[in-house]
C-alpha cells in the first residue's frame, strides 16, 4: 500500500463507511492527509448525487427516537433507491445515528444543518451517497412533543408517534396501541372537526360520482346498486339533517306497519346506522372515528375513554415511498 498506512485506511473506512479501495484512493489523492481524504470522498458523493438527483427513493428505513422523559419523539425516513441497500446493517446504523441527532432538532431544516461529527447531516448524506452509490435522503421528518409520547414501528417501513395530553398509568400501552392504529389504518386527522369545509365538499362530490358510475355498471349486470350517500362526514350532519333523518325513519316505520309504541326503541339503532352510512370519510381518515383494530366493536374514541380522562394531543405517521 506504499506510504499509506493500513491503519489510516481502516480508520477512514470506519468513519465514512466507504470501501477499502475507495478509502485507499482518497488517502493517496490527499497524500495521506486524513481530513483531506474525507473531503475527497465527499466530492465523490457530490458527483454521484448530481448524476442520480432524478432517481426515486422509494425504499429505506422508517425509524423513531423518543427522549428518556418520553416527552418528545421524532420519526424520520432515511430513503434510498433499492431494498438491497435498505437491508444493509450499515444503512440501518446510519438511520439510527441520524435519529439520535434528529431528536434534538425542531424541524427538518434544523436537522439537515445539525452536526454529524465534523460535517453537517446534509453533507453526511452527500458523502454516503458516494459511498453507497445511489441516492439517499431524508424523505420524512415529523416531531411530537407532549406530556407523554409513545410510538410504534412496523417492519422499518412505517413509523407512528402519538402524544397524550397528560401522563397516566399504562400510558405506554395506550400510546403503542394508538400508534399501531395510526400505522395500520393511516389516519390523517384526529377528528372530523379538523377537516377543511372545501375539502369535505369536493370529496363528497368525488365519492358520489364514483358510486354513481359503479351503479351504472351494476345496473347493466342486473346486480344490487350501491347506496349513494348524501353526506360523508359528521361535519355535514347538522341538527336539521339529523332531525330530518329521524322523521324519515319514522315515516319508514309507519309505512312498514310498525306499531308507533315501539318506534322509540327502534329509532336509535336506525339513526346510528344513518350516521354510520354518512360518515365514511371520518371512518377512513379520522383517528377517533376509526374502528379499533384490536376490537372492532369499539371505535378508537371509546377505547381511549376506557383509560379515563385522557386525550390525544397529536399524532404523526411516516412511511416509505
Amino acid at each position: 500500500m506504499g506510504s499509506i498506512k493500513a491503519a489510516d485506511v481502516a480508520k477512514l473506512r470506519k468513519q465514512t463507511g466507504a470501501g477499502m479501495m475507495d478509502c485507499k484512493k482518497a488517502l493517496v489523492e490527499s497524500n495521506g492527509d486524513f481530513e483531506q481524504a474525507i473531503i475527497v470522498l465527499r466530492k465523490k458523493g457530490q458527483k454521484v448525487a448530481a448524476k442520480r438527483a432524478d432517481r426515486d427513493t422509494t425504499e429505506g428505513i422508517a425509524t423513531v427516537k423518543v427522549n428518556v422523559e418520553n416527552t418528545a419523539g421524532v420519526a424520520i425516513v432515511l430513503a434510498c433507491e433499492t431494498d438491497f441497500v435498505a437491508k444493509n446493517d450499515s444503512f440501518k446504523e446510519l438511520a439510527d445515528s441520524f435519529a439520535d441527532i434528529a431528536i434534538n432538532c425542531d424541524n427538518k431544516e434544523d436537522f439537515l444543518q445539525a452536526s454529524f461529527g465534523t460535517m453537517s447531516v446534509a453533507d453526511k448524506l452527500i458523502e454516503q451517497t458516494g459511498v453507497i452509490g445511489e441516492k439517499i435522503d431524508i424523505s420524512s421528518f415529523e416531531r411530537v412533543e407532549a406530556p407523554y409520547v409513545g410510538y410504534y414501528v412496523h417492519g422499518g417501513k412505517i413509523a407512528a408517534i402519538v402524544g397524550l395530553n397528560s401522563l397516566i398509568d399504562k400510558a405506554e400501552s395506550l400510546t403503542k396501541d394508538l400508534a399501531m392504529q395510526v400505522a395500520s389504518m393511516g389516519a390523517t386527522k384526529l377528528s372530523y372537526l379538523d377537516f377543511d369545509t372545501e375539502f369535505i365538499s369536493s370529496e363528497t362530490e368525488a365519492r358520489i360520482a364514483v358510486i354513481e358510475k359503479e351503479n351504472i355498471e351494476l345496473a347493466r349486470l342486473g346486480k344490487t346498486l350501491k347506496n349513494v350517500p348524501k353526506y360523508i362526514s359528521r361535519a355535514q350532519l347538522s341538527e336539521d339533517v339529523l332531525n330530518q333523518a329521524k322523521m324519515d325513519i319514522k315515516e319508514q316505520l309507519k309505512s312498514e306497519g310498525k306499531p308507533e309504541a315501539i318506534w322509540e326503541r327502534i329509532l336509535p339503532g336506525k339513526l346510528e346506522r344513518f350516521i354510520n352510512d354518512n360518515t365514511t370519510l371520518d371512518q377512513e381518515q379520522c383517528l377517533l372515528d376509526q374502528k379499533f383494530i384490536k376490537d372492532e366493536s369499539l371505535n378508537v374514541s371509546d377505547y381511549i375513554k376506557s383509560y379515563g380522562d385522557i386525550a390525544v394531543s397529536k399524532f404523526v405517521r411516516v412511511s416509505l415511498g
